[in-house]
């Protein structure tokens, strides 16, 4: 599908590093699919022949002069796409072409259509699980059922993307930041179930650095977006510490203590910080429409 001015209408962005196993066979069954999708690929700065098999199989080529991230390949991506919408998938085999027009069949209805990984997906145990906390925390945070937080298979309007490229971080928690931006500033998402591969070649991700790291860009994310919803229960957690603990020591000891009153500041300062970021997370989204 194009438009009336000869652009496509749809762009298949693909960030890339080191993939050069698997990315020119997920190039082929997209063109074979979609022939008049652009397929663009970024190269994040791959020391393999990613690039070169990518542009062989057909792709619109944009490379990064050294690896950035993946978040950022995705930004650069929105940032050239021809198409009035974008694709976001991975470049590894996970996703799978035939499942791009399950996700194109909502796009006039809702602003992000995201490809939810199912339990028939072919992932590893400890992944399932942090995923299904990480959906847990962040459905808490946003009063939203979030059913996959962390899935890069997705669609949105590109102009729209565009708006929020400032706010995604260049590493792989992109598709966390994106997903808690639009429901923030009131634009609606939907959820496809997918099932996704096994992917090709090795994982860039490690269990116990990236896991670590992410769980603590995840509750960045949280407190960015909406920070009375973490501060506010540590807060009251903070009171009802500090109250049972001096009704404690009144009775028992018939005194108010020192680490009473420190609770009690605690509590007042958690409180108070918490509104701060509410108004400074807001101030956030007057750049965007």
């Amino acid at each position: 599908m194009s438009n009336q001015q000869g652009k496509p209408e749809v762009t298949i962005v693909l960030p890339a590093y080191n993939e050069e196993q698997s990315i020119g066979e997920t190039i082929r069954k997209i063109k074979e699919l979609h022939p008049d999708f652009e397929v663009l690929v970024i190269d994040d700065g791959s020391t393999d022949r990613t690039m070169e098999v990518a542009m062989n199989a057909g792709a619109n080529v944009w490379p990064h002069p050294y690896n950035i991230g993946n978040g950022a390949a995705v930004k650069s991506g929105l940032r050239v796409a021809a198409g009035e919408w974008a694709v976001m998938m991975d470049a590894d085999g996970q996703h799978q072409p035939e499942d791009i027009a399950r996700l194109l069949e909502h796009k006039d209805k809702y602003d992000m259509v995201v490809g939810a990984r199912t339990s028939k997906s072919d992932s590893s145990l400890h992944r399932d699980i942090a995923n299904k906390i990480y959906n847990r925390f962040a459905s808490y945070v946003t009063r939203f059922p979030i059913q996959d937080l962390t899935s890069g298979f997705r669609l949105v309007r590109t102009s729209t993307a565009r708006q929020f490229i400032y706010l995604l971080p260049n590493t792989f928690s992109y598709p966390s930041t994106i997903t808690m931006a639009y429901l923030r500033s009131g634009r609606s998402i939907k959820y496809v179930p997918i099932k996704t591969k096994a992917r090709i070649g090795k994982s860039k991700i490690r269990l116990l650095s990236d896991g670590t790291r992410f769980f603590l860009i995840i509750t960045k994310v949280a407190t960015l977006f909406s920070p009375f919803r973490v501060f506010l229960p540590i807060s009251a957690l903070l009171f009802s510490l500090a109250l049972g603990y001096c009704f404690y020591t009144l009775f028992a000891l018939g005194r108010f203590t020192n680490m009473s009153a420190l609770l009690f500041s605690s509590s007042l300062i958690v409180f108070m910080m918490g509104l701060i970021s509410e108004q400074i997370s807001q101030m956030r989204y007057d750049k965007v429409e």
